[in-house]
């Protein structure tokens, strides 16, 4: 399965030594979502982050970003649900119910579908499905290698998904709730947690 890191939504100094350890670690693909952030502050972040691994990350905001810095692709959301007029490239989108992920698969690259199980980064943000819905979904070829989980995932329930079938996993909360920028002296447990999680995922 494939291993996402999705940014936590505010910027802060150690973030490009993180993200720049977890592609050397072997993070397959960072998508960077900064709600409500001045463009500038994406710009730098990039300049930050060698070149190499630019074409391993996706941007959910301020879409020109993709091109500037020949990125992977963008992701659409509730915030920005279109496609940019004559954009060319890879194209995901974030889906809340199976009826979504079966409507939209055949539209983009890969879904987010979430939350799969309750959400450790938002604390009312609770699974959308049943282990017997995903299990029926996962038969009926709902769930198959275009579908991400995302929400609550963490290392005892990784397997879990790869045996429903599911292309990869997206992780938000159980990486960043191991840094605290204010009390955290080094990044090790993340870095550490991202190993376990990769190990989980291959």
């Amino acid at each position: 399965m494939k291993l996402i890191v999705i940014t936590p939504p505010k910027f802060f100094i150690e973030e490009d030594q993180i993200l720049t350890s977890l592609f050397e670690e072997g993070l397959d693909f960072l998508h960077i979502r900064k709600p409500g952030t001045p463009p500038m502050y994406s710009e730098r972040l990039l300049t930050l982050i060698p070149k190499q691994y630019h074409k391993r990350i996706v941007v959910h905001d301020h879409f020109y970003l993709k091109d500037e810095f020949d990125l992977k692709g963008i992701h659409l959301n509730s915030r920005n649900p279109n496609i940019p007029l004559g954009y060319k490239g890879q194209v995901s989108c974030s889906c809340h119910s199976l009826e979504e992920v079966k409507q939209k698969k055949g539209h983009f690259n890969y879904l987010f579908m979430s939350p799969v199980f309750d959400s450790t980064s938002k604390k009312e943000y609770l699974s959308n499905f049943s282990a017997e819905e995903l299990r029926r979904a996962s038969k009926e070829g709902i769930i198959d290698k275009k579908v991400i989980a995302l929400g609550g995932i963490n290392a005892g329930n990784i397997r879990q998904l790869k045996k429903y079938g599911f292309g990869g996993v997206a992780i938000l909360g159980d990486i960043w709730n191991r840094f605290d920028e204010h009390d955290t002296i080094d990044y090790n447990e993340v870095i550490q947690e991202f190993r376990i999680l990769k190990k989980l995922a291959e």
